[in-house]
């Protein structure tokens, strides 16, 4: 067994999909989604005994989570890297249960976005060396990556609405998404544009809403209600904070955390059933295929072209909806996640992808800074 391949497990799941919730708070919606995962494992608030959790509106997540939900966690970790930050809980969770620091571990986030502040607006510390110029964080940074490729790989906007619009025909297959509306290539390429050559369309939506998800270890997983996803294969890497210190525009460090998490879970791309990516924009998904090694360096743009990851495509990515349909309540990661074990367990309905086993999961954070890629699969693949 390497790292902690397979010594633990997700056995509940839970959202609140109030994804336009005025005068709900980020805690109560959070709440909301603890409770479901809860009673998803069959498990009581009080025996929640680990707890990770993050978000940009409390100075010390942890201590407001704990208190709000009446917990007394034995173990805490509030770790923030960004949007990836619930895809990188995985890795302490499943260490602290391995060592017996805790027996119940929850992963939770909320967010209030979109009725508290109702724009896609950074909430991070000005850069020191960027904010002089002004730029629109963080759709500039992205905007910068996605120029480069396109200068460097030939790749088109059109080619990016393939993105969103693959986005779009799962998000209509499914009945908890936010945007479910029918659209076009062309309707896509004549959206506004916000920061060229990203336009609207391009851009993640401003949702609230939150998640949860209940995890514990492999020796007890098989003992709740629901089929458990283990965690097979998680790393996690990043080579800048600034978007003008990333090394190379068109490569991120999923370069780097996707090799590992594939040796650790001991498989390879083309083992996987189905992609969940952090697609806050459409140059990540591009971004993301290549170097998790799906395609070629480069080659995003041609790859995604004709259907090939929207629905009866050849590579299911994003089943959900993904950021860009689906919900995107300050920060995504744990959403993809949900939907990887959704997928795992066979309970995705009309989006179900047959016979899947193997689930990866990719976070994003900052401006393509953080990345984290977990690999999740059923009994059948430990």
């Amino acid at each position: 067994m390497s790292g902690i391949r397979g010594t633990s497990a997700v056995v509940g799941i839970g959202l609140s999909t109030r994804w336009d919730a005025p005068g709900r708070s980020a805690l109560e919606l959070l709440a909301e989604a603890v409770h479901a995962a809860l009673a998803d494992a069959g498990l009581r608030l009080d025996q929640v005994d680990g707890l990770l959790t993050g978000t940009a509106v409390h100075f010390m997540p942890t201590l407001s989570v704990a208190e709000y939900l009446g917990i007394r966690p034995r173990f805490l970790d509030g770790t923030m890297i960004g949007g990836s930050s619930f895809v990188e809980h995985l890795i302490p969770a499943a260490l602290a249960l391995d060592a017996g620091l805790c027996e119940v571990a929850l992963i939770c986030y909320g967010s209030n976005q979109r009725t508290a502040s109702g724009k896609l607006v950074s909430g991070s510390e000005p850069q020191p060396y960027e904010a002089p110029y002004g730029p629109r964080n963080p759709i500039t940074g992205y905007a910068l990556a996605a120029a480069r490729h396109m200068h460097q790989y030939g790749t088109t906007r059109r080619q990016l609405a393939e993105v969103a619009l693959a986005a779009r025909e799962w998000a209509r297959l499914n009945p908890e998404a936010f945007a479910r509306e029918s659209t076009t290539i062309e309707e896509i390429l004549a959206a506004r544009m916000v920061n060229d050559p990203l336009s609207v369309r391009d851009c993640c939506l401003v949702t609230d809403g939150a998640g949860a998800v209940v995890m514990v270890r492999a020796d007890r997983a098989a003992d709740f209600p629901k089929p458990p996803s283990y965690l097979l294969g998680a790393a996690a890497a990043t080579w800048h904070r600034q978007i003008s210190a990333m090394p190379d525009l068109t490569v991120t460090a999923a370069a780097e955390s996707g090799p590992r998490a594939f040796a650790m879970a001991e498989v390879v791309p083309a083992d996987i059933n189905v992609l969940q990516l952090y697609d806050a924009f459409t140059i990540n998904t591009i971004l993301f295929l290549e170097d998790l090694g799906f395609c070629p360096k480069g080659e995003g743009g041609r790859f995604v072209e004709g259907g090939t990851i929207a629905p009866g495509g050849r590579l299911a990515v994003n089943t959900n909806g993904g950021g860009l349909s689906c919900c995107h309540p300050g920060m995504y990661g744990l959403f993809p996640l949900i939907e990887a074990v959704r997928q795992l367990r066979g309970e995705a309905g009309t989006r179900q992808i047959a016979e899947t086993e193997l689930a990866l999961v990719h976070g994003n954070g900052g401006q393509l800074s953080s990345q984290v890629t977990a690999i999740l699969g059923t009994a059948a693949t430990l």
